[in-house]
């Protein structure tokens, strides 16, 4: 295990920092709602994976891949949830030269509300429940239980994700502080509000 660990981290990270729907919901709510709710947003990712390796665990997730309906009914929530985030953004960038409405629409959903977020993001992303099902059992040794290996790699993807995030959250908050006049911000929600958009409807289209 402790060779296959090493190797399984190496994997792992360059994995974990190629962006995708995560990055994207991290980034829109650092630029939208501020540090504290994007590292909300990333603890809820990290629940959502969470669950995902205790589902790859138990068997779950395999069913999730092996069925054809289950795994377009959860891209298609995942994908409808990234382009209604998207349209969040560009509802931001609309109102971002009133300061009442940019208000109102930037500091509601809260530390919680940016978990609630992140949490959404995974659970209803099916790629993600194929991929530990796919990657994991590359780093078990035949003919051993896979539950103890599965939830132990599951925790370091998980801890070596939250710490990713929480890097990049602090970096992109500090970059948001010095991009505050309305029109810089109403341009970055609106490309933001884009990437969301493209990336639902990029999963929307993709196939297992």
């Amino acid at each position: 295990m402790g060779a296959h660990l090493l190797v399984f981290v190496g994997v792992a990270g360059l994995v974990i920092v190629i962006p995708g729907p995560d990055t994207a919901v991290v980034t829109k709510n650092v630029l939208i709602h501020g540090r504290r709710t994007a590292l909300g947003t990333s603890l809820g990712v990290g629940a959502g994976l969470s669950v995902w390796t205790v589902a790859a665990a138990v068997g779950v997730a395999s069913l999730v891949r092996a069925s054809a309906v289950a795994f377009t009914v959860l891209k298609l929530v995942g994908a409808l949830y990234l382009i209604w985030l998207g349209v969040q953004s560009w509802r931001a960038a609309r109102h971002a030269g009133s300061d009442a409405q940019a208000s109102g629409l930037r500091d509601e959903i809260g530390t919680f509300g940016g978990f609630r977020q992140g949490l959404m993001s995974d659970l209803a992303n099916p790629k993600i429940g194929v991929f530990f099902t796919s990657l994991l059992p590359q780093f078990v040794s035949p003919g051993h239980s896979v539950l103890l290996p599965f939830l132990l790699l599951g925790a370091v993807f998980v801890l070596m994700t939250l710490l990713w995030l929480a890097v990049y959250c602090l970096i992109a908050a500090r970059a948001a502080e010095t991009l505050q006049r309305p029109r810089v911000r109403a341009a970055m929600d609106r490309v933001t509000g884009v990437v969301l958009i493209a990336i639902g409807l990029r999963v929307a289209a993709e196939h297992r």
